[in-house]
C-alpha cells in the first residue's frame, strides 16, 4: 500500500529524557537576496509610503474603470439591457476620473500640510 501521509523532510533529533531538538538553519542566506541588504518594510512603512505617494490620473484612471464595470455588469443583470448599462457606465467613467482624481489630491495636499506642521 502507497504511502499517504507526507513524510516529514528534517529529522527530529530527541534527548534521554524525551524532549526533542530541532537543528538550526544549516542552509546558507538564499541566494537571490544580498546578505544583510535590503530589510523588507513594515506594514507601517508600506502604509506611509503609499499614503505620500502623490496621485496619479492612471490610477484615478484605473479605479474609475473598475467601478465602470462593475456598473456595466451590475445594470445589464439587473435590468437585462446591456445597452443602458454601457451609457450608466460610460457616463460615470467621465464623471469618476475626474472626481477621484481631485479628490484624492486634496487629501494628499491636507496630508502633506499636515506633515509638514503647516496646517491651517
Amino acid at each position: 500500500m502507497a504511502q499517504t501521509r507526507k513524510r516529514r523532510r528534517r529529522k527530529h533529533r530527541g534527548t534521554p529524557a524525551g524532549t526533542i531538538e530541532r537543528r538550526g538553519r544549516t542552509s546558507k542566506a538564499h541566494a537571490g537576496r544580498a546578505a544583510g541588504s535590503a530589510r523588507r518594510m513594515t506594514a507601517a512603512e508600506r502604509r506611509e509610503a503609499r499614503l505620500n505617494r502623490e496621485p496619479t490620473w492612471s490610477a484615478s484612471f484605473q479605479r474609475a474603470g473598475i467601478a465602470a464595470l462593475i456598473l456595466l455588469v451590475f445594470v445589464s443583470l439587473v435590468q437585462h439591457n446591456v445597452a443602458a448599462g454601457a451609457v450608466l457606465a460610460a457616463f460615470s467613467l467621465i464623471l469618476y476620473v475626474p472626481l477621484g482624481y481631485y479628490f484624492d489630491r486634496l487629501l494628499w495636499q491636507r496630508r502633506m500640510r499636515k506633515r509638514q506642521g503647516g496646517g491651517r
